[in-house]
């Protein structure tokens, strides 16, 4: 269903504990969420059927939603079993799953603590963030013109709608340039992350990331680390300034949608495509995929 607006799907979306006609899975045009940005969301991928890592993700949904000081009226086990049936009745079995929780409509101001709090699960098939030719070659990044904000002045840990404003802002920026996505800064000038995704970089056979101390420390991230570690790869998790991706030797990208996805260029900065960027795409294929046989690799 490549190209087709999202709002003229076929299909079903489970939408505050029943399932509904795509098309009717509608919120009010002066619901809090759409105004005040009071939403969180989570983005999951399913591989053979199985959403990978779904405890994970709804567990961090109920804990985003309790940091924009709202709960979300469905347990944790029945979130996760909405998420199975969505799948199943949209017959998918290789998809994207979007939860999506939000503060609705009976009170439109900046404080809406009586608001009812909504949930939608909905799942579509997904291909790959990047286009796959450009993905293996190495995908081209900008630097981005926005910042990370200081944690005193955004709730960070929240996977929350309004914390992407500047995420899309940045992307935009950089597609209109010829770029696949943009590297951003944080509001002290050290290297953060990608507009969608967290960064590492290799050099002398070990592994540099940001310290996730103003963006979230994502799911993959925490899974590609530790298949490195996995592997004897020492992780080290530090500050970063941009300088020093002058001395860097590969980079990539990691999060549900952009998997494992190496990076040929941020800015005037160059990078190599190599082994250990390999080795993990093949080791994170092998993990979300465990009936389909790792590839060898020349590393570890």
């Amino acid at each position: 269903m490549a190209g087709v607006p999202f709002d003229q799907r076929e299909g079903e979306i489970w939408y505050d504990g029943t399932f509904v006609p795509w098309s009717d899975a509608k919120l009010h045009v002066l619901s809090h969420g759409l105004h005040y940005a009071s939403a969180v969301f989570e983005g999951e991928r399913a591989y053979g059927g199985r959403i990978f890592k779904s405890a994970e993700h709804t567990e961090r949904l109920h804990a985003s939603a309790n940091v924009l000081g709202f709960e979300i009226p469905w347990t944790k086990e029945q979130i996760t079993a909405a998420k199975e049936e969505v799948l199943a009745r949209m017959n998918l079995v290789d998809a994207y799953i979007r939860p999506i929780a939000w503060r609705g409509s009976e009170m439109m101001g900046v404080s809406a603590q009586h608001n009812t709090i909504h949930l939608a699960i909905a799942a579509w098939e997904w291909p790959s963030y990047f286009a796959p030719e450009e993905r293996l070659k190495g995908i081209r990044l900008d630097l981005a013109t926005y910042r990370r904000p200081d944690p005193a002045t955004a709730p960070y840990k929240s996977k929350a709608a309004g914390l992407y404003m500047i995420c899309t802002l940045s992307k935009h920026e950089a597609e209109r340039k010829g770029y696949a996505d943009a590297m951003m800064l944080d509001w002290r000038g050290q290297v953060a992350e990608a507009t969608g995704a967290n960064v590492f970089f290799v050099k002398d056979g070990k592994i540099h990331t940001p310290k996730p101390d103003c963006f979230l420390d994502g799911i993959t991230r925490r899974t590609v680390i530790g298949l490195a570690k996995a592997r004897g790869i020492e992780v080290v998790e530090r500050v970063i300034m941009p300088e020093e991706m002058a001395g860097f030797e590969q980079c990539f990208l990691t999060g549900t949608a952009a998997e494992v996805t190496p990076v040929s260029e941020i800015g005037p900065y160059n990078f190599e495509v190599g082994e250990i960027t390999k080795a993990l795409m093949t080791d994170y294929d092998a993990e979300v995929r465990p009936d389909t046989p790792a590839l060898k690799s020349a590393v570890g």
